[in-house]
C-alpha cells in the first residue's frame, strides 16, 4: 500500500496535461446568475484546494479545472458511494459583453466563485425623457 507522502508526491508531480490524459474528469455542478453589473458562476468542487485550481480564458471560453488527490480517491474501499470520482473540468462560452480584464475568482469551502463583470456598454441604462 502506498503511504500518504508518496500519494501527495504523485499528485503534485503530475502535470496538468498528464492528469488530463490519465485521470478521470467530471463536470462540477454549476450555478450561473446575473445582476445588472455582473455575471456570477458558482462551481461545486469538493476536495479541491486553492493551489489545485486552474482557470483560463481560451478562444472565447472560460475553462475551469480543479484537481483532487485522484490516486487516493480511486484506491478508497467505499462502503457506500453516491458521488462521482475524479477531478473537475468544465468550459463555458463567454459573451463579448464580459470584461475579461476584471474577472475575479475565489475558492471557499469547496465552492469556486467567479465574478464576470459586464462591460459598461452592455449594462442596462435608464434613459431620461426630456
Amino acid at each position: 500500500m502506498t503511504n500518504q507522502k508518496e500519494m501527495v508526491e504523485t499528485k503534485t508531480t503530475k502535470s496538468w496535461d498528464e492528469a488530463l490524459e490519465k485521470e478521470s474528469w467530471i463536470a462540477p455542478l454549476v450555478d450561473i446568475y446575473e445582476t445588472a453589473d455582473d455575471y456570477y458562476l458558482s462551481a461545486q468542487m469538493p476536495g479541491v484546494k486553492k493551489e489545485d485550481v486552474k482557470i483560463k480564458l481560451e478562444d472565447g471560453n472560460l475553462v475551469i479545472m480543479g484537481r483532487t488527490n485522484y490516486d487516493e480517491i480511486i484506491n478508497c474501499k467505499f462502503v457506500l458511494k453516491e458521488t462521482e470520482l475524479g477531478n473537475y473540468y468544465r468550459h463555458f462560452k463567454i459573451s463579448e459583453g464580459v470584461d475579461e480584464q476584471k474577472i475575479d475568482a475565489k475558492l471557499e469551502n469547496g465552492i469556486l466563485n467567479i465574478k464576470l463583470p459586464k462591460h459598461e456598454r452592455v449594462k442596462p441604462k435608464t434613459i431620461e425623457i426630456k
